[in-house]
């Protein structure tokens, strides 16, 4: 079967920016970096939800012709259970 993707063909906007609200530190840069796609990604959701029966659309969904044949196997890796089973091996040691 295809391997689809959403692609979101919008402009990037600046903003203030954010205090920190750890103890970590954060180059401006990164900071940028995240507020970039934080807000590109709330346009996404705004789009999808704006334009359900539009004809017209920002968000178009990319679908692969010729698949990598390498990729035929791959399984998605769960991020979130991935990150659980990590922090839990790091307390047992």
């Amino acid at each position: 079967s295809p391997v689809s993707r959403v692609v979101y063909n919008g402009k990037r906007s600046g903003g203030p920016r954010s205090p920190g609200a750890s103890s970590e530190i954060f180059t401006p840069a990164h900071e940028e970096n995240v507020r970039f796609i934080y807000e590109a990604w709330q346009c996404v959701e705004r789009d999808l939800r704006s334009q359900m029966g539009s004809e017209r659309s920002l968000v178009e969904e990319y679908v692969e012709k010729m698949p990598n044949p390498s990729l035929k196997a791959f399984k998605p890796v769960d991020l979130g259970d991935l990150k659980r089973r990590n922090t839990q091996d790091t307390k047992k040691s």
